[in-house]
């Protein structure tokens, strides 16, 4: 084992024991069929979000961007937002966090932010970046408020070019949010760290998925460099 993807290969691990991350046949919203599917919605229990929330808060503290709060886009970034919260508190990091409503209370505080005052520099959380529709509203809504966002910072980087089965793009969408907003995307793991840790792997279940994930990503993946 490499000793760099120490950190990946044990989020690699977590996602497979949680069943968040699995191998199959997995048709994707872009029509293409994948080996392997990652839902984060999975890891729907306290234990699990809980040891979640410290894999993205070491992911922030280790990239070195500075930041001043969290911002979690609806619906899965609201809870995404709010464990890394905890677990930044829990390193003697407290830093505010706030989301956004799907649609716009006209009473009480009102607004489509809730949380704390949306200020300085801002990191979007989310579980993976597919179109990047997200993470644009989510920009949006950040500089409207008069704040900037620092970065974004998702769970897996699938490394896969835009497009659907057919048309394929030449860049992914983190590489067009990175471009089009001039702010770094961090990931806890990306297919890189999923490939190697399947190499590396004594579980021959595991590994006999690893050609068809290469394959998947000569097909589809970012060029490399």
């Amino acid at each position: 084992m490499n000793s760099k993807n120490v950190n990946q290969f044990d989020f690699i691990r977590f996602a497979l024991e949680a069943q968040v991350l699995s191998f199959g046949e997995f048709k994707t919203k872009a029509g293409r069929q994948s080996p392997y599917f990652f839902n984060a919605g999975g890891f729907s229990d306290g234990a699990l979000l809980g040891a979640l929330g410290k894999y993205y808060a070491n992911a922030l503290l280790e990239s070195g961007v500075a930041f001043d709060m969290l911002y979690g886009p609806a619906y899965k970034g609201i809870t995404l937002a709010a464990a890394t919260a905890i677990a930044l508190a829990s390193q003697n990091k407290n830093v505010p966090f706030a989301y956004n409503r799907k649609e716009a209370k006209d009473h009480g505080e009102g607004g489509t932010l809730v949380g704390a005052p949306v200020k300085g520099r801002v990191v979007i959380i989310d579980d993976v970046i597919s179109a990047g529709t997200s993470v644009r509203e989510s920009v949006e809504l950040i500089r409207a408020a008069g704040a900037e966002p620092a970065a974004v910072l998702i769970a897996l980087d699938r490394m896969e070019r835009s497009g659907n089965a057919i048309d394929i793009g030449e860049h992914s969408a983190v590489q067009s949010v990175e471009h089009e907003f001039g702010i770094p995307v961090i990931a806890i793991a990306n297919l890189s760290n999923l490939m190697d840790y399947l190499d590396a792997s004594k579980d021959t279940a595991l590994q006999k998925y690893l050609p068809a994930v290469t394959a998947y990503r000569k097909q589809y993946g970012i060029k490399a460099g």
